[in-house]
């Protein structure tokens, strides 16, 4: 029976982060994973295959749509999915063996099957064979992420009604694709097939698409998907589907009540977000309370309520995000040898991989307004910037806010090509609490998209240089 300073439970960005810290610490390390491979949702069936689909399908469209305009003449491209279905396991094989190799470059033991906690110290392991082993060591970090939310009355079978998982495999374009959710997983999954030439509804219980993000930014996004061909019912719901026939029929009612609509669809797909993670962790038994939305319940140090055992990544509050499961990690394991491991919540951003991607750091207006804090707006859109203009890639706007009295950078959120990059010069200023005057005076190489942040900064001011 081995004892080890040390056993995460969950090998996603969260848990192999936090292992690959503790070891550089120090620590005699181990990880539980129930999966066949490591690296949790994010590698296997989320962030990264989803990305790499995202790439594939851009340049589909890229060649179909946008090559004859620069001068270069291609034949109509021809969608050999298959083959794009490899290009994706290939990256998610070359991801995996990556982690495989970390593991064993830092000496974390891993262990295969299904963890239990016991109580403090102890945890029983359940192998896919049926054998148990008991696990004793002095700290347990449990990092098993989020599972697909359900919607009561439909039920997913991963081939015609499917999941980000499912939908993520299919094996032929469909005809007509039925979203069900209009956060980040489902406008994402949607510009995959939509691009490869699929008719997309995407149908929203609120009045707006991206929950959570700025008001504004998701206004301007949403009018760039209808232009490009998304169709969406908001302010509506998705009372039942009916699979009896070829083709599936949902029924759609407003949310505030009224007439039935229904909808064919040849695929649906399922995104209402995502909820914690912790069957059959033995959790309840042992003494971890959960909150009322079955999240871990932890202390400004990730602390459950029971002695020894941590919490981190989507299984607790706050945003379901894998560098945020990493951050957190982190700091777990720099607070078990003793330092100071801190994760600032302020700064961590959010991107939706579209094209173009949305991206956000900080404060919205909505949160602004709510909390009474007066700030200032500065705005600069790309159909202003040299470098998108040339490309011809103009939609979107980078919208920077400021506390009104000290300048200080309270948020920033971009819509346009590689705003996922962008995003991250914004993200430094606020840890180091910089200003808007700031950014403005920092010399941006031209000609580049980032120049419309610093014209966003200078706008602030009401002196931006290009519009």
């Amino acid at each position: 029976m081995a004892t080890y300073d040390l056993v995460v439970i969950g090998t996603g960005p969260g848990g192999y982060v936090c292992a690959i810290r503790a070891a550089q610490l120090g620590m005699k390390v181990a990880v539980v994973e129930k999966n066949a491979t490591l690296g949790g949702t994010c590698l296997n069936v989320g962030c990264m295959p989803s990305k790499a689909l995202l790439y594939a399908s851009e340049m589909f469209e890229e060649a179909e749509h946008s090559f004859a305009k620069m001068g270069v003449s291609v034949s109509a491209p021809k969608l050999d999915l298959p083959s794009m279905m490899n290009f994706k396991q290939q990256g998610i094989d070359g991801n995996v063996k990556g982690v495989e190799f970390l593991m064993k470059k830092n000496k974390i033991d891993v262990i295969a099957g299904k963890a239990k906690i016991l109580g403090t110290g102890k945890i029983e392991v359940s192998s896919r064979d049926g054998k148990t082993q008991t696990v004793e060591t002095k700290n347990i970090v449990i990092a098993t992420g989020s599972d697909v939310a359900k919607l009561k009355g439909i039920e997913i079978d991963e081939k015609r009604i499917v999941s980000s998982t499912g939908a993520l495999s299919l094996d032929k374009v469909p005809g007509k694709l039925l979203i069900v959710g209009a956060g980040v997983i489902g406008l994402e999954l949607g510009s995959v097939w939509h691009r490869l030439g699929a008719q997309v509804t995407v149908v929203e219980f609120l009045d707006r698409i991206l929950p959570g993000m700025d008001g504004e930014v998701a206004k301007q996004f949403q009018r760039i998907l209808e232009k490009q061909g998304f169709a969406f019912k908001l302010g509506a719901k998705v009372t039942g589907v009916d699979s009896s026939g070829k083709t599936l029929i949902a029924q759609v009612e407003p949310a505030a009540g009224g007439a039935l609509e229904k909808i064919e669809a040849d695929v649906v797909l399922v995104c209402i977000g995502r909820v914690p993670y912790t069957d059959g962790l033995g959790l309840k038994e042992a003494g971890v309370a959960l909150d009322n939305r079955g999240r871990v319940q932890i202390d400004a140090h990730f602390a459950t309520s029971l002695k020894g055992v941590y919490a981190i990544g989507d299984v607790v509050a706050g945003p379901m995000l894998a560098h945020k499961a990493e951050d957190e990690g982190v700091a777990i394991a720099e607070i078990l040898a003793g330092q100071a491991g801190h994760v600032n919540y302020d700064v961590i951003p959010g991107v939706v991989y579209t094209t173009p991607e949305v991206s956000s750091v900080g404060k919205t207006e909505e949160e602004l307004k709510q909390a009474g804090i007066a700030y200032t707006t500065g705005k600069f859109p790309f159909t202003a910037n040299g470098r998108s203009k040339v490309n011809q890639t103009t939609d979107g706007f980078v919208k920077i806010l400021a506390d009104a009295k000290t300048d200080r950078v309270l948020g920033v959120h971009i819509v346009g090509r590689e705003a996922g990059e962008m995003i991250h010069e914004a993200c430094v200023l606020m840890e180091f609490g910089g200003s808007a005057e700031d950014l403005a005076r920092t010399c941006h190489a031209h000609p580049t998209r980032s120049e419309a942040v610093k014209e966003a900064a200078l706008a602030v001011g009401k002196r931006a240089i290009h519009m």
